[in-house]
């Protein structure tokens, strides 16, 4: 996980740290002291640090049995959660903090020292795997989370940015169901999504959901068995999605870096109104494919890499020539083509071509010609109809591209 600012990156580093009984202990009363102080915050109108302090740092110690610096960090974590709440403007009954996870300040709270980190209170938890790639960077706040029996600490810390450089073009990056396209007027290269083997976890829960609501095990939710492994297809589909978006985002960045361009990506900020409209098998695929997860790593790779970052509006992107800029007819499956220049391509190739122009735009560039090579030679689509692909293939960026 990671976030942008001014001139440095704020990265969150894991450590993966022996679970010991006495720190979850701290966390579970940790947990109490939080829940404790949200709501009194939020019933004194609490907003500032000092008077926290004054009305919840004796109490937080001696009622929860917190360490002096671990009660500072409580208010501190309880007035960011009752912030939250208040700024949000659909906000309904405030729930309950169930997670165990703790707020520590570095020095103070914790600190990392011969293999073990060293939680204020005199609990040492054993290191047992963590990246080293950002050991030179200071270490800052932390928070220790317990989750499914595995004790991880995520360590903040800032990584300056890398100045962007000036790009002599753009690739532009085209999201749909089946495919992610990247490319231009002259190159392009495909990668396929995580989207069925996300979907397969997801109906294999779906299922033992709809067997074990029926009246025949009404008592279904009191089988712990049925619950955890409903948890784990859902977790399971989840995190398929989340690495083959960084794996994903990470190629793309690496492409661009080595040819000098620019990334373009449409803005899909409002994307989920307009799916409501679509049959609900592609209605879920299309929000299990998760645009937003993978626009996030694209522009956070982009940050850490100094590549440029260009984001269009995607009306029309599919659907108007990127020559003359007439509206494209349909002429096969997935095939478009120009009644006014005679300009045809997939769709795919279409709306790159025309995020590549938008974006050059943007930047004041000169626009290009599109130079797809006409279709000419035909191959079967799925339902056994003729479907026109370009002659010749077009020169991948990377291994394993080109047209599919």
């Amino acid at each position: 996980m990671a976030s942008g600012g001014e001139g440095v990156l704020t990265l969150s580093v894991g450590v993966r740290v022996s679970p010991e009984p006495e720190a979850i202990g701290l966390l579970e009363r940790y947990r109490l002291a939080l829940n404790y102080a949200v709501n009194k915050i939020l019933r004194l109108n609490i907003r500032s640090i000092k008077n926290a302090h004054r009305e919840l740092y004796r109490e937080l110690i001696e009622w929860f049995g917190l360490p002096s610096r671990v009660a500072v960090d409580c208010y501190r974590d309880a007035l960011a959660n009752a912030k939250a709440w208040r700024n949000n403007p659909n906000r309904g009954k405030r729930s309950r903090i169930k997670s165990l996870s703790m707020l520590l300040h570095h020095g103070s709270g914790y600190r990392i020292r011969d293999g073990y980190v060293e939680v204020i209170g005199g609990i040492k938890l054993r290191i047992i795997g963590w990246d080293k790639r950002y050991d030179h960077y200071e270490n800052r706040e932390a928070r220790l989370v317990y989750k499914d029996g595995k004790m991880i600490l995520w360590i903040s810390k800032k990584a300056p940015k890398l100045s962007k450089y000036a790009p002599r073009g753009v690739l532009a990056v085209d999201i749909n169901e089946k495919h992610v396209v990247v490319g231009n007027n002259r190159v392009e290269q495909r990668f396929e999504t995580a989207v069925e083997r996300a979907l397969h976890y997801k109906r294999l829960a779906e299922r033992l959901q709809k067997k074990y609501s029926t009246t025949r095990y009404n008592a279904w939710l009191r089988r712990r068995g049925v619950r955890e492994r409903i948890r784990y297809f859902h977790k399971k589909a989840r995190n398929i999605i989340e690495d083959w978006a960084k794996k994903t985002s990470h190629k793309i960045t690496m492409l661009a870096k080595q040819s000098q361009l620019a990334i373009a990506r449409e803005d899909l900020t409002g994307l989920v109104e307009s799916l409501r409209k679509l049959p609900r098998d592609h209605k879920v695929a299309l929000l299990m494919l998760s645009y937003r997860k993978l626009s996030f790593w694209i522009d956070w790779q982009a940050e850490k890499h100094g590549v440029p970052i260009l984001v269009v509006k995607p009306k029309g992107t599919s659907t108007t020539c990127p020559r003359c800029g007439s509206r494209l007819k349909e002429n096969g499956y997935r095939v478009l083509k120009c009644p006014r220049c005679g300009f045809e391509a997939d769709r795919d190739r279409v709306a790159v071509l025309n995020i590549e122009r938008r974006a050059l735009l943007e930047m004041g560039g000169s626009l290009t010609t599109p130079t797809v090579p006409q279709m000419t030679d035909v191959a079967p689509n799925r339902c056994g109809e003729p479907v026109t692909r370009p002659k010749g293939t077009l020169a991948p960026l990377g291994r394993g591209g080109g047209q599919s």
